[in-house]
């Protein structure tokens, strides 16, 4: 919670004359938030991981304002008595720090050589690169100090530099989202590539597809943050969209690495941001005490967490730690969401199951719905082919002969 310090007079009398500074609308928000998340709970820093999920279901007004208050949606999720199996194990996550940390040894020295090889063969190799030191107070310190480096790093023409975790700053639903990429390397033309450090394999030359594609959902939301630094340079310097994926070769622990395009996942998560709706507008339509604090009492965190909308989606399952709890409402609704977003899609304006299961069965639903037509027809279908396996229609007979 912000506190604000303003300067006063060391005379007596200039005591009564104090006025509180007032609010500004930024400041009230991030006090809202902190109430929403709890007085005494410590902010969960929103990585681009959990904002490339966010992106991929911006209809979720729940996911939105608990990853916009900084709540920690896994221990949250366990005190609902829904924990959920998502996330990297632990021995992932160490076998992925030492992956990286000999990546990056000597100065970066190898992972600069799989940038002039794989993205720039005709700049001249990375001798003496430079490795500026990016440490700062808090994240807003930091996100300067990175923004500085990169503008010096640009000026410098002719050189390459590595920039080893900087803080990115990017806007989502009218809050700050601070971000770390695990590098960032400025070519000798200026330009800026994204590097993403996998501990997952390539095995000759590819990887598994779907962790190829979430590595690049979340390279283009670094990329996002990075145009945001480039626009407010004159020139602005170029953000590259081809980023550098470096994951383990084969079986061992050598790093490769390979050039994946992300101007698809780039243009989608940038139109997906941009519909999530503001995290002002959410706070203000809670109810009074809301509060996300997961060692509340169970009725209450409840009541709080189900007074936010969810837009759940079986793809929720392997992106967000309260899938398990959405889906078990969602069930218990019967909505047509946990069948899946394309089923959705083609359902219109039945939203539950017994309305859609209504419509087939000829008792509610517009008959010039396409929807609802759809499902009479095979509803038809299903009674003929029933009808068609029938006692009567036993091999051999004419019935059956006719059905089959």
């Amino acid at each position: 919670m912000s506190t604000f310090h303003g300067s006063a007079s060391h005379s007596s009398e200039a005591e009564p004359s104090r006025v509180p500074l007032p609010r500004t609308r930024g400041t009230a928000l991030r006090q809202r938030l902190a109430e929403l998340r709890g007085p005494e709970v410590p902010a969960k820093a929103l990585d681009a991981r959990a904002l490339a999920a966010l992106a991929a279901n911006p209809g979720c007004k729940r996911r939105a304002i608990l990853d916009g208050a900084g709540v920690n949606k896994t221990a949250v999720a366990s005190a609902l008595g829904a924990p959920s199996a998502f996330g990297q194990s632990q021995f992932a996550l160490t076998r992925g720090n030492a992956f990286e940390a000999k990546v990056k040894a000597d100065g970066g020295a190898e992972l600069l050589r799989l940038v002039h090889e794989r993205l720039d063969r005709t700049a001249q190799p990375p001798a003496d690169a430079r490795v500026p030191d990016l440490t700062a107070i808090g994240p807003e310190g930091r996100t300067a100090r990175t923004a500085l480096a990169l503008r010096e790093a640009t000026e410098a023409a002719g050189t390459w530099t590595l920039l080893d975790h900087p803080m990115l700053a990017l806007d989502v639903a009218g809050s700050p989202a601070f971000l770390e990429p695990d590098a960032v390397v400025v070519h000798p033309d200026g330009s800026w590539t994204v590097v993403e450090i996998k501990s997952f394999p390539m095995l000759d030359g590819s990887a598994d597809p779907s962790k190829v594609g979430a590595a690049a959902r979340q390279a283009a939301v670094y990329v996002l943050a990075l145009e945001a630094v480039a626009a407010r340079l004159e020139p602005a310097p170029k953000v590259r969209h081809r980023v550098l994926l470096v994951c383990p070769k084969d079986f061992s622990n050598l790093p490769t690495a390979s050039a994946v395009d992300i101007r698809k996942q780039r243009a989608v998560t940038a139109r997906q941001l941009a519909r999530l709706t503001r995290i002002q507008d959410i706070a203000d339509a809670l109810p009074d005490g809301t509060c996300f604090a997961p060692d509340q009492p169970a009725a209450e965190l409840t009541a709080a967490v189900e007074s936010v909308p969810a837009t759940y989606a079986p793809e929720c399952l392997s992106a967000c730690e309260l899938a398990f709890h959405c889906r078990d409402r969602s069930r218990a609704a019967g909505a047509v969401t946990s069948l899946g977003r394309s089923v959705r899609a083609e359902l219109g304006g039945l939203t539950t199951v017994e309305e859609v299961l209504a419509a087939a069965r000829g008792e509610a639903g517009d008959p010039d719905d396409p929807a609802v037509a759809a499902l009479r027809r095979a509803a038809r279908l299903r009674a003929e082919a029933l009808e068609g396996i029938g006692p009567a229609s036993a091999p051999g007979t004419a019935a059956g002969g006719a059905a089959w």
